[in-house]
């Protein structure tokens, strides 16, 4: 294979990649009948178990890492598999995949504003501005359009959680970059990760097993599931990686823009759910605050020498 054809490839898996990523709150909404924290520490059990035989040579440096940052690893947990995990799946049952799809596209550049305010990282006038028109996008969202709404601070629970769920995986992107992680690749730390995740998971599900609902014991519902460990978790993660690996970071990042169009798509060809004039307002405001933040300009420089 020559490595033309080997970019192409590259780009075409960049391409799908977004929609691996978006599944996962279109199979959530599929999922309702499966309690959230129930179905979080199930889809993040089972995928620690199938990344840990992928990283086998890495273990003992994953144990020494984890016995050092024990408290950081399993707050860094919270914010990624039980905020991001669990009550996104709870914030299902109160608002639609459209508008969850929709508001989870902020964190770019939420982690442009935690980095300027929590590392002093130095902030562009055209960030500010970047920021500035996708928050408007995502209060178009969150307020559905109605400038009463946003007046009353009448907002839906669902729409709030997902909010909450952007910041938080904006701070653990943020915490990812740790000095006290350097010495683990992308997929041993991901493993670790998950696996302090599941462990502050469990408790939550243990409840919801033994007080709500038993696990899930129908055929659809194993195989949705099936669907969130592979496509959601293991399938985006490794089309991801393969895009840095191939390409380029930035170049993989900027493929990261199609999450509300490939969402929005999945959400009315599985959902049959509708797109408003506010979902479109909305998606407008935040994609276009995302590219002005987060676009990087070098590649066009590059392009042009």
């Amino acid at each position: 294979m020559t490595s033309r054809q080997v970019t192409i490839i590259a780009y075409v898996i960049l391409f799908i990649t977004p929609a691996f990523f978006t599944t996962n709150i279109i199979f959530g909404r599929q999922l309702l009948s499966v309690e959230p924290f129930t179905l979080a520490f199930i889809r993040w059990g089972l995928t620690s178990a199938i990344l840990l035989l992928f990283c086998k040579r890495d273990w003992p440096e994953m144990i020494r890492v984890f016995k050092t940052n024990k408290s950081l690893s399993f707050f860094v947990g919270f914010l990624a598999f039980w905020i991001c995990g669990g009550m996104v799946y709870f914030a299902l049952h109160y608002t639609s995949a459209t508008n969850g799809i929709l508001i989870y596209t902020t964190p770019p550049i939420l982690i442009l504003a935690i980095e300027a305010f929590w590392r002093g990282r130095a902030i562009s006038i055209r960030e500010i501005i970047g920021i500035t028109i996708a928050m408007i996008g995502a209060g178009i969202i969150i307020a559905n359009g109605k400038l009463d709404n946003l007046l009353a601070l009448q907002f839906n629970t669902g729409d709030l959680i997902f909010v909450l769920a952007a910041i938080s995986w904006a701070i653990y992107s943020v915490l990812l970059k740790s000095d006290k992680y350097a010495s683990l690749s992308t997929l041993p730390l991901l493993t670790l990760l998950s696996i302090c995740g599941t462990i502050v998971l469990a408790p939550f599900a243990a409840y919801e097993i033994a007080y709500i609902s038993d696990i899930p014991n129908t055929q659809s519902e194993w195989a949705l599931i099936s669907g969130v460990i592979l496509l959601s978790s293991i399938g985006a993660f490794l089309s991801f990686q393969y895009g840095i690996k191939m390409l380029d970071a930035s170049i993989a990042g900027i493929f990261m823009y199609l999450l509300a169009p490939w969402g929005l798509f999945f959400a009315w060809l599985f959902l049959g759910e509708t797109l408003e004039s506010f979902h479109i307002n909305g998606t407008i405001f935040i994609l276009s605050g995302i590219i002005v933040a987060t676009l990087p300009l070098k590649l066009f420089r590059r392009k042009s020498a």
